[in-house]
């Protein structure tokens, strides 16, 4: 897959290694393709350095993650998004977030031409997208969206980034169902102290 990544922090950099790696074509879009943050990635094989919005023309998929937010001006920046997949990886948390919009996801349907939008890779940190494996055990992963494209795209590259199940929680209107999930782990793994190395999984009984 062709996949622009607008924002290259923990999650954004660690998800375009992880995809690189697994042979996908990574186009980092940056404002300054001189200096930005995880500058060190367009040394891997598959990665690649362009302006935004020529990182989204060159490419089928969009995964934002930026700060929440910044959602909606991130959105118009993005150029032409006709017909393209946008993976949104964004939580509005402690009320911060996109201004008139309750989920970022909305943000980015309300400012783009894209109507596959699917929210996904929200709701764990950046260590468990590195190392999704717990003693051989794999983190589970989630999505919302009405898209049946975008998250046709979005289980396949949780499972390319070593994640077990991928549970579809519904469509667009769950997005705030999924950013409460989001949530649970930020509380737990942040303010309540139990650690970032934590992560979902379903268990089910035979």
């Amino acid at each position: 897959m062709n996949i622009a990544i607008i924002g290259t922090g923990n999650v954004g950099g660690t998800l375009a290694a992880k995809w690189a790696h697994a042979g996908h074509n990574i186009r980092l879009g940056v404002k300054d393709k001189a200096n930005f943050k995880g500058k060190h990635l367009a040394e891997i094989k598959g990665i690649s350095v362009h302006s935004i919005t020529e990182a989204v023309e060159l490419s089928e998929i969009i995964l934002v993650s930026t700060p929440a937010t910044a959602a909606a001006e991130v959105a118009r920046s993005l150029g032409n998004t006709e017909g393209k997949i946008i993976v949104d990886t964004m939580n509005i948390v402690m009320g911060r977030g996109p201004e008139g919009f309750s989920n970022t996801a909305d943000a980015l349907l309300a400012n783009t031409l894209a109507r596959d939008v699917v929210k996904c890779f929200n709701t764990t940190g950046a260590e468990n997208m590195q190392n999704p494996d717990y003693d051989g055990v794999k983190l589970d992963m989630f999505m919302a969206g009405s898209s049946i494209k975008g998250k046709q795209v979005a289980e396949q590259l949780a499972k390319d980034a070593g994640f077990g199940e991928v549970y579809d929680m519904g469509g667009n209107d769950k997005f705030f169902l999924i950013e409460q999930l989001a949530n649970v782990w930020i509380n737990q793994a942040i303010f309540m102290g139990a650690g970032r190395n934590i992560g979902f999984k379903i268990i089910k009984r035979k």
